[in-house]
């Protein structure tokens, strides 16, 4: 009997290290994000390759947590809630390590318009960073706490990131009819805002992932179907 209590602490235990670590590893892409676009507004080109070189920890770390979600579903055999929580830990993992991705190559892109002047004043920008990031970190506590409502918000928040890159878009289309010598800016800052759309979509996947492990239905492709991903 005592070794079956032990047991199942170290079980409990070893569940919540997932956790603790799906939630550290957010904050990492949280952070970094953040980084890239303040690299863009304060022309910190500095703090931009200070992303770049980060995101091997965001590598690191999703290699270490995925061995140990699949070290947990070999040793541990894990069935109902549990295995659900496991498989949607490994698939939250891989969208966290795919928007440290997106960091990058939003702090790449940053790094070249550092170089030439301003094409125009950032606004929409930062509001798309703003809500990504907060889109992370609710669907993650939405992990946590096995909350479908949060998950739900998350979800809906897409459609405004979605709106704002399309506003992004239509603006520079403007700028570049009006004056050629804007083009080659204007097309960098339209991947910026790509890149944070793409960040939502995966914000977007992990919200759609925690409905998976609390109600064991799929929602993957009920809002969005035919949207077209690219991959990093």
């Amino acid at each position: 009997m005592e070794e079956k209590r032990h047991t199942s602490s170290q079980y409990e235990r070893e569940l919540r290290e997932v956790k603790d670590g799906l939630m550290y590893q957010g904050a990492l892409t949280e952070k970094a994000i953040d980084s890239a676009l303040r690299s863009l507004l304060e022309r910190n080109s500095d703090l931009a390759r200070m992303v770049i070189v980060e995101d091997d920890r965001i590598d690191a770390f999703d290699a270490e947590l995925e061995d140990k979600c699949i070290t947990l579903l070999a040793l541990r055999q894990p069935a109902a809630r549990d295995l659900r929580f496991i498989a949607t830990a490994i698939k939250v993992n891989g969208h966290l390590e795919r928007i440290g991705d997106m960091a990058v190559n939003i702090a790449q892109k940053a790094i070249i318009l550092n170089e030439e002047p301003q094409l125009k004043p950032y606004i929409d920008l930062p509001r798309m960073a703003d809500i990504t990031r907060e889109m992370i970190k609710e669907g993650l506590d939405a992990m946590v706490n096995e909350d479908v409502s949060l998950a739900d918000r998350v979800r809906t928040a897409e459609d405004t990131v979605d709106g704002l890159n399309e506003q992004i878009f239509r603006e520079l289309l403007t700028f570049m009819m009006e004056d050629p010598k804007t083009i080659h800016r204007a097309l960098i800052i339209m991947q910026i805002s790509k890149n944070l759309e793409r960040i939502a979509d995966h914000a977007k996947g992990i919200a759609d992932m925690v409905i998976y492990m609390v109600t064991g239905k799929s929602v993957r492709h009920q809002f969005h179907a035919t949207t077209d991903r690219e991959t990093p």
